[in-house]
């Protein structure tokens, strides 16, 4: 299998950035019923899991960041959900869960970190019940810019435009992690047995941009809405599937 040469961890959204409103408001009609269990695959430090706390009478955030997964309890213990919330070391290669005992799994932007991402996904269907909903979202081949970064030769600034673009072969030996087109992970999806319902590009949050008025400007005019048809204007495709 091959991966990116300089492959490594994610960096999990901070609580109060705007990407997790816009995840949670396009995951979280796919969720079922109250009174399930929900699975947050590569939880990181549980800023995006709290959203979904109420819409499950179980959260499990699974990482294999122990740092993170200390992030997401402490910040749990100190709020109304506590009780929902569990985080579970992964090993990053068998989930510490039983077959069929998930009914609902997230996973933003994780998948081109993993180190085996056919594992993962044969993971994620082996523990979800029949009828169980995925909601996946990974970067996307044609935003402007490496929403990851990459070791380049020569260039200390590891965010140059197009080089996501670039031939997959070129990508990968320089990229910090994989990056998709929409039918790629589509199909990786279906490979592993699910059957995919729907895919469509996540606009870009412009989170990075640290001015404020031209940062609301963006999100009011090109970026206003959450997905798009352009893939030119998003930073994440996101597919939603079932077991």
């Amino acid at each position: 299998m091959d991966s990116p040469q300089h492959l490594a961890g994610g960096k999990p959204a901070e609580r109060g950035d705007f990407v997790l409103q816009r995840r949670f408001r396009l995951a979280s009609k796919f969720a079922p019923a109250p009174g399930r269990v929900l699975l947050d695959f590569g939880c990181g430090n549980g800023a995006q899991t709290r959203f979904f706390a109420d819409l499950s009478d179980l959260v499990v955030g699974v990482d294999v960041d122990r740092a993170f997964l200390r992030q997401m309890t402490v910040a749990s213990e100190r709020g109304e959900s506590a009780t929902k919330l569990r985080a579970v070391l992964y090993d990053g290669s068998t989930l510490p869960l039983r077959d069929a005992s998930v009914d609902f799994v997230i996973s933003f932007e994780v998948l081109e970190h993993v180190a085996d991402e056919d594992r993962a996904l044969e993971e994620l269907h082996r523990v979800m019940r029949p009828g169980a909903s995925l909601v996946m979202s990974v970067p996307n081949r044609w935003w402007v810019f490496e929403t990851h970064g990459a070791t380049l030769p020569w260039l200390p600034w590891n965010r140059v435009p197009l080089f996501s673009w670039l031939p997959k072969s070129l990508h990968d030996r320089w990229a910090h992690a994989r990056i998709y087109r929409r039918r790629e992970i589509v199909a990786k999806i279906r490979n592993a047995g699910f059957e995919v319902r729907h895919s469509t590009y996540v606009t870009a949050p412009m989170d990075v941009v640290k001015w404020g008025p031209l940062r609301d400007a963006l999100r009011g005019s090109l970026f206003r809405a959450d997905h798009t048809s352009v893939p030119f204007l998003a930073t994440a495709v996101l597919v939603i599937a079932e077991r």
